[in-house]
């Protein structure tokens, strides 16, 4: 596994509750669950999209579904690696302050939840950013400009660091965050 894996996942669980909510099909060749439209979205290449999606599939963190020949989340494994192997295989270090995107516990959905005893907050490196604090190395490179383009994947992607970066406390709110965003459709 690789960091990327995570966010093509959590790309792929937001696309699913996205094509939900939709009244109609997309439009031919604007699949955004294409290796392409992933690529797109995300800003990792085609190639490493389609590398990550077979190292999720043989690790079972995905599956190919038969009828729409679309590759989906093992929501409920995913989940579980999350809440309890993320901080151990990709782990979080907060590190120089710099200019970013708010991640963590000062991103959403965790924000207005938890009050920080710390005077600085953690951000993604980012240059068009406008927030100043601790900077945190995301799951990818590109994540901070995905984010941005998908509210959802960044409260994802932001709860997933607060489970990297947190104390008991803020993992245990992140992790029942978490389960409830990628356990219910």
């Amino acid at each position: 596994m690789k960091s990327q894996d995570i966010v093509i996942l959590l790309k792929l669980v937001s696309l699913e509750w996205e094509n939900q909510r939709r009244t109609q099909e997309f439009a031919p060749g604007e699949d955004p669950f294409s290796a392409r439209g992933l690529e797109a979205s995300l800003g990792i290449s085609k190639t490493e999209v389609n590398a990550s999606i077979n190292r999720s599939i043989a690790s079972g963190l995905a599956l190919k579904d038969f009828d729409s020949e679309r590759i989906k989340p093992n929501r409920r494994d995913l989940c579980n690696f999350i809440i309890y192997g993320i901080r151990f295989a990709f782990p979080g270090k907060p590190g120089r302050m710099t200019r970013g995107l708010p991640t963590a516990f000062n991103a959403p959905p965790l924000k207005r939840m938890l009050i920080s005893a710390g005077e600085y907050i953690y951000v993604w490196p980012y240059a068009k950013g406008k927030d100043i604090g601790q900077s945190v190395e995301p799951l990818f490179k590109s994540v901070p400009g995905a984010a941005l383009k998908d509210e959802r994947l960044y409260e994802y992607l932001a709860l997933v660091d607060a489970l990297r970066l947190g104390n008991q406390r803020e993992r245990g709110l992140a992790s029942e965050l978490i389960s409830k965003r990628l356990l219910t459709k």
